[in-house]
């Protein structure tokens, strides 16, 4: 099998109506940050089933779903490249990993929808990194992309994968990069941004709510107000109450 055998399934999944409802949930329009994406119309449930009989696709194949201008073909992409990356992992193969974790990172340009990197940043990059804390300064290099790329919002998705690889260090009790990431990312401007950053940081006071509220407690009045809802979503009332009224 191959990435055209894969497709031609796809294809052949089509539903019209779903697709127009996904164009638009995904700002596909003019100047939107989806701008040109094409869908299909496919569940997520339904392409994840087609993939698992190509979890053998080598790179080569994988990089053709990838490239193509169809969400769902890029989807069912990610989705067989992190079954890889998963296998590789367990079975100890360290070359694979980093092949994998390589090829990931020379892609950012078609993990372009919050759906793509959401699915695939903690369990690619982010668990690769787990135990590198001595690598994991490329997160900081995604912190900075500027305004240039894919419909000219490849920074936004790069960022993205920056904050959201976090994920996989907050499952370990590791919170040091969500935090540093959240701070630099207090001044983005993008809605997106907002909810992924406010996301992690709820999910890390699930863990542990300390470093949560040092964190509110520093930089809550700077805090766009949408990440602030996100972040304090699982705390007291009375808390939530507390740091929606003492900011801006």
């Amino acid at each position: 099998m191959d990435a055209q055998n894969l497709i031609q399934e796809l294809n052949a999944q089509e539903n019209k109506k779903q697709a127009s409802i996904l164009q638009k949930f995904f700002k596909t329009g003019k100047g939107e940050y989806g701008e040109g994406d094409i869908f299909l119309g496919i569940k997520i449930p339904v392409i994840r089933e087609i993939a698992k009989n190509y979890y053998e696709l080598d790179l080569s194949e994988i990089q053709k779903l990838l490239d193509s201008k169809i969400n769902e073909i890029r989807t069912v992409g990610i989705i067989i490249l992190t079954k890889k990356y998963q296998i590789a992992k367990k079975q100890k193969d360290a070359l694979q990993v980093q092949t994998i974790v390589r090829f990931y990172l020379d892609n950012t340009r078609n993990i372009n929808t919050w759906g793509l990197v959401d699915i695939s940043a903690p369990k690619i990059l982010g668990e690769y990194l787990v135990d590198k804390k001595s690598e994991r300064n490329v997160l900081y290099e995604l912190a900075i992309s500027e305004k240039k790329g894919y419909n000219g919002f490849l920074w936004l998705w790069e960022k993205r994968i920056a904050i959201i690889s976090t994920l996989a260090f907050i499952r370990e009790k590791d919170f040091n990069d969500t935090l540093r990431l959240s701070k630099m990312f207090l001044i983005e401007e993008h809605d997106l941004m907002h909810k992924a950053v406010g996301w992690m940081l709820r999910e890390m006071g699930k863990k542990e709510e300390a470093p949560l509220i040092d964190f509110l407690d520093e930089n809550g009045r700077n805090m766009p107000r949408t990440m602030l809802r996100y972040a304090i979503e699982q705390l007291d009332e009375k808390v939530r109450q507390h740091y929606l009224k003492s900011t801006k």
